[in-house]
C-alpha cells in the first residue's frame, strides 16, 4: 500500500449485494478495495474477468483476502491499513441455525469492531436488515427508525442481526471510530441467487399459481444498485465534517426504492417477465397455517435423516401475507440517499439478466418428483416412494413387528416400553457375541459411539426443551391477561384437535396412517399431473363460488 493510497474492506465481498458495492467503489475510484470472504481463493465469473473487478485485481487496485470473521487474527490481517470497513458478511438467512448465525452475526461482528478499534479504522458501515424490528406476526406499514427491537424475532438470523447492529451502534465513538447501520429491504437484481431462482423453481414445479393471503399486502423492494449506493452515501456522510457526521454517526437507516408495491404484484411481474403464469388462486393464510405447523414438526423429526429445509413453515407464511413497508426519509435527509434506479428499471434489468431461466428454455422436468421434494429427497423419500426397496421392506417389517408385539397386544405404555427394552437388550447381547463372519457375511459390530449423546446434542435438546417451556409459559401469561382473543381461539382449536386425535386409538392410527403414508406419496408420484390438475380445478371452482357469493351479497346490500 504505497503512498497516499486509501483502502477500504468489504466483508462478505462475494455476496450478492456486496459484489455490486465492490464494483461501484472501483468505478467511483474512491478507494482501493480489499475483498474479504470465506473462500480460500477468488474465482471470477467470465463477466467479471473482463469487467471492472478483473481489471482492478490485475492492476492492484483490488485485492482478495480469505477471511473467516470468527477468527480475529484473520480479521486483523484483512483490515490492516484500511480507512473504511463495509461489514456485509452474513450467513444465508434461509438457514435457521442458531449456532451458525450467532458465530458470524454476533461473534464475528465483535471481531470486526475490535479490529477496527485496534487498527484505528475511521469508519464502519454495517449491513443490517429490516427484520431486526419484525416480530414475525404483526405487519409493518411505513415503519421508521423509532421502531424498537421486538421481544422475540421471527428467526435466528433476525435476532442475531439485531444483536450485531446494537453492537455496531454502541461502538460509535470508541477510539475515534464512526459507525452507522444500513437496513436494505428485500433486495433484488442481477446476480441474486435466491429470490428469482426460487420463484422460477416454484413456477416450474407448478407451485407459483397460488397467492397466500388476500394478495393486497404491501412490500418495499430495493434494487441492488440502490443498496450499494446507500452504502456509499453512508460512508460519505460519516467522512463529512460538522453536523452531517454528527447526525449520521451511531444511527440506523431503512433503505428502500421508495416505491411500495403489492408483494404478489411484484412476484407476478417477475414471473410474467420470464414467461410464466401470474399467481391467481388465493389461499387464506389461516388455512395454510395448520399445514405449515405439521411440515415444520415433520422437519424437526426427520431433518436429521436427510430431509431438506422446507419452504412451507409458519414464519414463511406470515412473511408472504403481511405488510412490510418502511420509510426512508431519515436516510434521504441525513445521508443524502435517493434511489438511482427506479423499481420499473430495476425489474427490467433483473428480468433481462435471467434470460436463461425463461419459460421457453425449460425442458420437461427432470430430476426428483414433487412427492420426493416434499419429503426432502433423502432417506425418508427413498423409503416412502419405494426407491430403495430393501430399505422400504426392512422398514415395513420393523413396523409390522412393532404393531404385533406392542400395539395389537393391547399393552400399556409401560409394559410396551419394558418389552421393547428387553428385546433390545437381548439383540445387543447376542449381536455382540456373534463372530465377525457367518457363512461369508460380515457382521458389522456396533461401536460405543452409537450410544453416546454428545455435549452439543445434549445442549440442543436442553435449549429446545427450555424454549418449548418458555413459549408455553408465555402463552399462559397472555391468556391470563384476557386481551388476545386470536391467541385464545388458536389455543382452543389446538386443544380440540388434540382431544379429537386422542379419541383415536393407537391401533387404528397405526393401521390406517402407516399404509396411507406409504401409498399416498407413491400414488402421487405416479399420477402427479392428474392430481395437480384435479386440485387446481377444485380450488378454481372454490374461488369462483366465493366470488359469486360475495358479488351477490354486495348487490343485495346496494339494493337495500
Amino acid at each position: 500500500m504505497a503512498g497516499e493510497e486509501k483502502w477500504c474492506v468489504v466483508t462478505g465481498g462475494r455476496g450478492f449485494a456486496a459484489r455490486h458495492l465492490v464494483e461501484m467503489l472501483i468505478r467511483y475510484e474512491m478507494f482501493s478495495v480489499r475483498i474479504a470472504d470465506l473462500g480460500p481463493t477468488l474465482d471470477l465469473e467470465p463477466t467479471e474477468e473482463d469487467g471492472v473487478l478483473g481489471k482492478a485485481l490485475r492492476s492492484g487496485r483490488a485485492q482478495y483476502v480469505s477471511t473467516d470473521l470468527r477468527r480475529k487474527d484473520q480479521v486483523l490481517k484483512a483490515f490492516q491499513g484500511a480507512e473504511v470497513v463495509f461489514h456485509m458478511a452474513a450467513p444465508n438467512s434461509s438457514i435457521n441455525n442458531y449456532q451458525l448465525h450467532r458465530s458470524v452475526n454476533v461473534d464475528g461482528t465483535k471481531n470486526v469492531i475490535d479490529a477496527c478499534v485496534e487498527l484505528k479504522v475511521k469508519r464502519l458501515i454495517y449491513t443490517s436488515s429490516p427484520s431486526v424490528v419484525f416480530d414475525g406476526v404483526h405487519g409493518i406499514i411505513n415503519g421508521d427508525e423509532s421502531l424498537p427491537y421486538p421481544a422475540k424475532h421471527v428467526d435466528y438470523y433476525s435476532a442475531t442481526k439485531a444483536e450485531g447492529e446494537a453492537l455496531v451502534i454502541k461502538s460509535n465513538g470508541v477510539n475515534g471510530l464512526l459507525t452507522c447501520c444500513i437496513r436494505p429491504s428485500s433486495i433484488f437484481g442481477p446476480g441474486d441467487k435466491l429470490l428469482v431462482p426460487s420463484l422460477v423453481s416454484a413456477a416450474r414445479a407448478g407451485k407459483s399459481k397460488f397467492i397466500v393471503g388476500d394478495g393486497n399486502n404491501m412490500y418495499d423492494f430495493t434494487f441492488v444498485e440502490n443498496v450499494a449506493h446507500a452504502h456509499v452515501c453512508a460512508e460519505r456522510a460519516l467522512a463529512s465534517e460538522g453536523k452531517v457526521t454528527e447526525k449520521a454517526a451511531g444511527q440506523a437507516y431503512f433503505i428502500t426504492n421508495m416505491e411500495p408495491i403489492k408483494f404478489w404484484e411484484f412476484m407476478s411481474l417477475v414471473l410474467e417477465g420470464l414467461g410464466y403464469e401470474r399467481p391467481r388462486i388465493k389461499i387464506p393464510a389461516f388455512a395454510m397455517m395448520p399445514i405449515a405447523h405439521v411440515v415444520e414438526l415433520t422437519y424437526k423429526l426427520f431433518g436429521r435423516y436427510g430431509m431438506s429445509v422446507p419452504q412451507l413453515i409458519p414464519s414463511r407464511i406470515r412473511l408472504l401475507s403481511c405488510n412490510r413497508t418502511f420509510n426512508s426519509s431519515k436516510a434521504k435527509d441525513q445521508l443524502g440517499y435517493t434511489p438511482v434506479i427506479t423499481l420499473q428499471e430495476g425489474l427490467k434489468r433483473t428480468i433481462e439478466s435471467y434470460s436463461h431461466l425463461r419459460a421457453e428454455h425449460h425442458a420437461k422436468r427432470q430430476g426428483p418428483s414433487k412427492a420426493s421434494l416434499y419429503l426432502g429427497s433423502g432417506r425418508v423419500a427413498d423409503t416412502l416412494l419405494w426407491k430403495d426397496k430393501k430399505q422400504t421392506f426392512i422398514t415395513l417389517l420393523v413396523l409390522v413387528a412393532i404393531y404385533y408385539n406392542f400395539i395389537a397386544s393391547g399393552f400399556t405404555i409401560i409394559t410396551a416400553l419394558t418389552k421393547l427394552l428387553l428385546v433390545t437388550s437381548i439383540f445387543l447381547f447376542i449381536h455382540a457375541i456373534l463372530p465377525g463372519k457367518i457363512l461369508g457375511y460380515t457382521i458389522e459390530k456396533l461401536s460405543p459411539s452409537h450410544f453416546h449423546l454428545s455435549e452439543e446434542m445434549s445442549r440442543r435438546v436442553a435449549i429446545s426443551a427450555a424454549s418449548s417451556w418458555n413459549t408455553a409459559v408465555k402463552t399462559l401469561k397472555s391468556l391470563a391477561k384476557g386481551n388476545d382473543w386470536i391467541l385464545f381461539i388458536k389455543v382452543a382449536l389446538s386443544l380440540l384437535a388434540v382431544s379429537f386425535i386422542g379419541t383415536i386409538s393407537l391401533q387404528s392410527l397405526f393401521v390406517i396412517g402407516l399404509p396411507l403414508g406409504f401409498l399416498a406419496f407413491y400414488i402421487y408420484e405416479k399420477k402427479e399431473e392428474e392430481i395437480d390438475a384435479m386440485v387446481l380445478g377444485t380450488l378454481s371452482r372454490g374461488c369462483r363460488l366465493k366470488s359469486d357469493i360475495v358479488g351477490k351479497f354486495c348487490k343485495s346490500k346496494k339494493i337495500e
